[in-house]
């Protein structure tokens, strides 16, 4: 189901402020107002449990739309729309920032995602929905995905709006609410925005940002101009059980930990696209040692062996070689003492452009080698193709970074690895990249997993990212 609703009045919500950023060890941040108020703003929404069984997606939509009406964004520009995402409520906000109309250009989109993966406070060494400062980083669930991207477009909005500044052409926000599950928003949302916005292009904040090297300085901007498609199968093997005291030779359990086992040893065919190798030939040229040689010796040779395993050994690089399917969850057996009747594993692949859900299955068949296992493929499937970095996005993502540090810094279009809302505005025909505000070093990416971090001065330095991004696009001279 899937109702949309214009905010008639302010919402009833309080805002809080967060306080003072103090580190365990006693530093304080010593913060201007704007960085105060998007560490409020990020504070607050990493205390919402938006993952999904939790229900705060409302809350926290509740919460941003207080903040952007409190801005002075009138009530006629911000939609929350409801959505059922596999039988659980979730909304999406889209916030339209109304231009002038002198430039004559269409809209730009700006992408965000509200949801998390859960996080299991009993797991972690943090309370994953308090955002804690300590050891130079703050700590949390979704600081880096994707709570900073929607906190750091909610601020930019924010901080334009206060200042009195009129783009040259509409701006919106697009916030999904379950891109980490069902992607209900997402694709409801794309469709909206193709047929009442039509925009020139689509820009992300959930993927994308600047490569830190091991001390922090920026080696790159990395700009995700492309997906891997992102399909999930459950794989299930059945038999009639029994008794635990009268084990028998087709164990549910065990044929599944042997095809898993077979699964675990293979690797898909290498493959390489003109995007690929560029992207690891430039990022070669700054990354220091043995993974640095390895990516200029794949960009100028793919079938190279020894770049390949080195770069097969890289959890940063694996992704980008081909093919990855991978067990994320497991559910087997009844009671202790019976004999399992069904054991099932669930697999997630992120599957190469141009080789498609039917291929991998087949593929999966032949690895695991069991005519008995069941494949039941879960959810929609979308392939999307890559989209080009444009010369205005160009120019204007080398000001921000020139403005930030001083100097020019690589920018370097690439493939993701993972999924993001961006897929299905790229099969609508938009050119979508992702250009997140935020950097991080290689060893510092915990995105989905426990302890999720961002450095604090990759945090203060990305805040100004966006503000310079959309000033220039939709500027005056744009």
């Amino acid at each position: 189901m899937i109702r949309q609703s214009i905010l008639a009045g302010a919402m009833a919500v309080t805002l809080t402020c967060a306080p003072a950023a103090q580190a365990h060890d006693g530093h304080v941040l010593d913060l201007d107002t704007d960085q105060k108020i998007a560490l409020d703003i990020y504070t607050d929404i990493i205390g919402f449990r938006t993952a999904r069984g939790h229900g705060q997606v409302p809350a926290m939509v509740d919460y941003l739309v207080a903040r952007l009406r409190t801005e002075g964004f009138a009530a006629e520009d911000i939609m929350v729309t409801d959505y059922d995402s596999d039988g659980e409520e979730t909304q999406g906000l889209i916030v339209r920032y109304r231009g002038d109309g002198s430039s004559g250009r269409k809209p730009i989109v700006l992408l965000g995602h509200m949801d998390v993966v859960d996080a299991l406070p009993e797991d972690w060494e943090r309370d994953p929905f308090t955002l804690t400062f300590e050891e130079d980083y703050f700590f949390g669930r979704g600081t880096m995905d994707n709570k900073y991207g929607v906190m750091n477009l909610t601020q930019t909005f924010l901080r334009l709006k206060h200042e009195g500044w009129t783009p040259s052409r509409d701006l919106y926000l697009v916030f999904s609410g379950d891109e980490e599950t069902g992607m209900v928003s997402t694709r409801a949302q794309a469709r909206w925005v193709a047929e009442n916005i039509d925009p020139e292009f689509v820009l992300n904040s959930d993927a994308g940002g600047l490569a830190l090297s091991d001390d922090f300085k920026p080696l790159a901007m990395r700009v995700q101009a492309a997906e891997k498609t992102y399909a999930t199968w459950e794989l299930t093997v059945s038999n009639p059980g029994g008794h635990s005291s009268r084990p028998r030779s087709d164990n549910a359990i065990y044929d599944l930990a042997a095809a898993l086992t077979r699964l675990s040893k293979h690797k898909f065919p290498v493959q390489a696209t003109e995007l690929t190798r560029s992207y690891l030939g430039a990022l070669g040229q700054t990354a220091p040692g043995e993974l640095g040689e390895a990516m200029r010796a794949f960009a100028a040779d793919p079938t190279d062996e020894a770049a390949i395993a080195t770069l097969q050994a890289n959890p940063e690089t694996v992704g980008t070689l081909g093919t990855t399917c991978i067990a994320t969850m497991l559910k087997a057996g009844h009671a202790e003492n019976a004999l399992p009747q069904s054991a099932t594993a669930t697999v997630n692949c992120r599957i190469f452009p141009g080789i498609g859900a039917e291929a991998t299955e087949a593929a999966l068949r032949q690895v695991v080698a069991n005519d008995d296992i069941a494949f039941r493929l879960s959810g929609e499937v979308t392939e999307s193709p890559a989209s080009q970095l444009r010369d205005d996005v160009r120019a204007a993502l080398a000001k921000s970074l020139a403005t930030r540090f001083g100097k020019p810094v690589p920018v370097i279009p690439y493939m993701e690895s993972g999924g993001t809302d961006g897929m299905h505005y790229r099969t609508l025909g938009y050119d979508t990249v992702a250009i997140s505000g935020a950097g991080s070093r290689g060893q510092d990416m915990y995105a989905h997993g426990l302890n999720e971090r961002l450095y604090v001065d990759a945090f203060l330095n990305g805040l100004d990212h966006w503000y310079i991004m959309l000033k220039e696009l939709a500027g005056d001279g744009a």
